[in-house]
């Protein structure tokens, strides 16, 4: 089944990617056969991940979650999409843009 899942790097960066065999490609990742960015930032585990019904629906994650700020990631992970609703608009009032 496909996957999109976030890493988290040996720099406290989150690495987002997606994937139709998630164990297979942790296992890259870890061996320094993955993605140039978590090759330099081993060891890697994994910091969050979901299963998806279709392949297009975990790259579509992928890309959006890529798109988004660490501090975004990290509270999309730990609470789900409600954790994030509404969080560009929250952002923008506080920092007076």
């Amino acid at each position: 089944m496909p996957h999109v899942y976030m890493l988290l790097c040996s720099d406290a960066t989150l690495y987002v990617g997606s994937t139709r065999d998630l164990a297979r490609r942790l296992a890259q990742h870890q061996a320094g056969e993955g993605a140039a960015y978590t090759r330099r930032r081993r060891p890697v585990e994994l910091f969050w991940s979901s299963e998806c019904a279709r392949v297009e629906e975990a790259f579509a994650w992928e890309k959006r979650l890529q798109g988004w700020s660490h501090a975004k990631r990290v509270a999309f992970a730990e609470g789900g999409v409600d954790a994030v609703r509404g969080w560009s608009a929250r952002h923008r009032r506080t920092s007076g843009d």
